[in-house]
């Protein structure tokens, strides 16, 4: 379990298709600290630690998980939004996060709103029903709340502190991001169908 809070910034170094894809990605991390079979959050994708250096870490990436999020469009250099899985007694500063990924969204609009910036994303339709405005969602592994909801849009305001310690500050028009709607969200509507 995570929390949506990104604690460091990471970087693709090396990536392998071998069977499955394998990476290699740079950390500030204190990888003495880290354990092969550790739970990491790369962009909101929770992979296992299978390998690890002085600054860095690997981790094997199936096809599944390939193919529901934006892992397909990693390069080496990009910088990915990291976070080290909960331990018992750890603040739960953003919203309970899983990193299971459920789809992506696209980036559709961007406007500076004094020194924040307010993001417009397209969700996947089957997505889209479970976000809610002032509810919680998770983007390439960052707890958002949500501004506002109109179809399969939604809308978040980042601040200039998001904008630092993510990769927030290098959004485009166009990206694609990895979303993880909120868990009780999917709770609540799975409950409904039973209702």
């Amino acid at each position: 379990m995570f929390t949506g809070i990104v604690t460091d910034q990471g970087e693709v170094r090396a990536l392998r298709q071998a069977g499955d894809l394998h990476a290699r990605i740079g950390t500030g991390y204190d990888t003495t600290r880290i354990e092969i079979g550790a739970s990491i959050a790369c962009d909101g994708v929770c992979l296992t630690v299978t390998g690890l250096g002085e600054d860095w870490f690997e981790v094997d990436i199936s096809a599944e998980t390939v193919s529901k999020t934006n892992v397909s469009r990693w390069s080496e250099g990009q910088r990915l939004n990291l976070e080290r899985a909960l331990r018992l007694g750890d603040e739960l500063g953003g919203h309970i996060v899983s990193g299971h990924v459920d789809g992506v969204a696209e980036v559709v609009a961007m406007a500076d709103e004094g020194e924040s910036t307010r993001i417009t994303f397209r969700a996947p339709e089957a997505l889209a029903r479970f976000i809610a405005p002032k509810g919680s969602v998770a983007l390439n592994g960052t707890s958002l709340t949500v501004n506002e909801v109109d179809g399969v849009t939604f809308g978040v305001n980042l601040i200039p502190h998001t904008k630092t310690v993510t990769t927030w500050g290098n959004t485009a028009v166009g990206d694609l991001v990895n979303l993880e709607i909120d868990t009780l969200a999917r709770y609540v509507a799975r409950l409904q169908e039973w209702g």
